[in-house]
């Protein structure tokens, strides 16, 4: 190889981890600040409510467009239009004068996330292959526990230094100034736009129908239905909408057309089963730290800036395992799925047990080193079930792919939170327990989940033993497929 193509594919994975740590460090510092930003703004419990979560709604709702867009057009153009209009949009919340205003300018912004993300996934897919694409989502996979470790502290710390008015503010600009290098480096560095998927015609109703179908799966998660009778609107709203689209596809596919979902990740097994665990692991995950975060402020009476140190070590153990984990892969391939998994299962049960016997004023160092066995796991089972849910994408769907998956994990996520938390909010404790128990129970229905990624990926090794191997992995003798290169604009 070439030192300079060595050079413009790092360059390029430079700009890709920059993306991915612009948009999670944007929504992961914003969370500690909710408080001091509803008292700026005299905002109602359903305003912060849809400032908080209509940011990863709209950034799930845009991830399948966004793949769909990038296959068939490139996806430098849409990579810079999205880091442009999340930069705009971040501004105009950080400055805007009323709860609407920030609730807008968040729909927005998470909309060009979404776009961003669904590109940095494409663009990892088409640059890089074998075991170099394996490592690369895995540094995506750390950028992602970098940015979640930094987000907490440094929200906290705006906050206190600068004050609840001026701190929230800062909170949501912090973003702006990495938006800007991103910016510059993408428009220098990314590889030029060129055309993935062979048929050049947009399936824009099936986008419409798929749009609808996942808002009126989140919305009823976001804010709960005020009756019986509007929850049973809503149900048959999607089920409405879900046939629809089901019927749609199956015309396009009759009329020789592209359909939205191509054929090979419908008829995928390692790639369906593969996006499940990931839904599981991801909304098991959120859900444990939501209700980690309540259990921490409201049943031992912690700050913010307490409960974020608590947490860190997940975020930093799973950055650092998940830049290691490429080298287990090597050595137990896809069983270090399995791996990550079963330590996740008996780190949630770790938890619960301390919750129910250990003192309130050793927990919080209990629940710290939980959290580095919880971090641990997620850095096991996130980039090598990434790697192995893409790797059975075809090239002219690989954005797309990328996008589905993830779009899969935030509404596995809207129905964790949604359910997890109703566990621990419900549940009555046991004495003299106080919210101890019901913080235990909360993480038995995150084992739960966890049980059932297992189930998951039992099924696809013992698919893989007579079909194609469930995860890339290099035979005895045998190099990497060399990674695809692109000139540098």
């Amino acid at each position: 190889m070439l030192p300079g193509e060595d050079r413009a594919a790092r360059r390029v994975l430079l700009v890709c981890l920059a993306a991915g740590a612009t948009t999670l460090l944007d929504q992961a510092v914003l969370n500690i600040a909710v408080p001091s930003m509803r008292q700026s703004l005299a905002a109602g419990a359903a305003d912060v409510q849809w400032i908080v979560a209509g940011y990863s709604m709209a950034f799930g709702l845009a991830l399948v467009p966004g793949g769909s867009l990038g296959d068939l057009y490139g996806r430098k153009r849409f990579f810079l239009i999205g880091v442009a209009a999340f930069l705009l949009a971040g501004v105009a919340a950080a400055t805007g004068g009323g709860p609407g205003t920030v609730i807008v300018a968040r729909l927005v912004q998470g909309a060009a996330a979404g776009l961003v993300n669904s590109q940095v996934i494409g663009t990892l897919q088409d640059v890089f292959h074998g075991h170099d694409r394996g490592r690369a989502l895995g540094l995506y996979a750390v950028t992602a526990g970098v940015a979640t470790a930094l987000g907490p502290p440094l929200g906290g710390a705006l906050v206190a230094g600068l004050g609840p008015e001026l701190g929230w503010r800062c909170c949501l600009l912090l973003s702006a100034p990495c938006a800007i290098l991103t910016l510059a480096l993408a428009a220098r560095w990314l590889p030029p736009p060129r055309r993935t998927a062979r048929d050049p015609g947009l399936d824009v109703l099936g986008l419409a129908l798929a749009c609808g179908c996942t808002l009126t799966l989140m919305v009823p998660f976001i804010r709960t239905p005020g009756s019986g009778g509007v929850a049973l609107l809503w149900a048959a709203l999607m089920g409405a909408l879900a046939v629809t689209l089901t019927m749609h596809q199956r015309l396009r596919v009759r009329r020789g057309r592209r359909p939205l979902l191509h054929p090979a990740l419908r008829s995928s097994k390692p790639y369906l089963l593969g996006t499940a665990v990931a839904m599981a692991q991801f909304g098991a995950s959120l859900a444990s730290g939501l209700v980690l975060t309540v259990f921490l402020q409201e049943g031992l009476g912690l700050s913010a800036l307490s409960t974020a140190a608590v947490s860190l070590p997940s975020a930093l153990a799973m950055g650092v395992v998940s830049a290691l984990a490429w080298r287990m892969v090597r050595r137990i391939g896809p069983h270090t799925v399995t791996l990550g998994l079963a330590l996740g299962i008996g780190a949630a049960l770790a938890g619960a047990a301390a919750a129910l016997t250990v003192p309130s004023a050793v927990l919080p160092l209990v629940c710290a080193a939980v959290q580095l066995l919880a971090g641990a796991a997620a850095g096991l089972t996130v980039s090598p079930n990434q790697t192995q849910v893409l790797h059975h994408a075809p090239a002219e769907a690989a954005g797309v792919a990328g996008g589905i998956l993830q779009m899969a994990q935030r509404i596995a996520a809207a129905v964790c939170l949604s359910a997890v938390s109703a566990v621990y909010l419900h549940s009555a404790p046991m004495p003299p327990g106080g919210s101890g128990p019901r913080f235990a129970y909360a993480l038995a229905s995150c084992v739960g989940a966890g049980l059932l990624s297992m189930a998951l990926v039992l099924s696809l090794l013992r698919g893989a033993t007579t079909g194609r191997p469930a995860m890339p992995a290099d035979k005895p003798g045998q190099q990497s497929p060399a990674p695809q290169r692109h000139r540098t604009t």
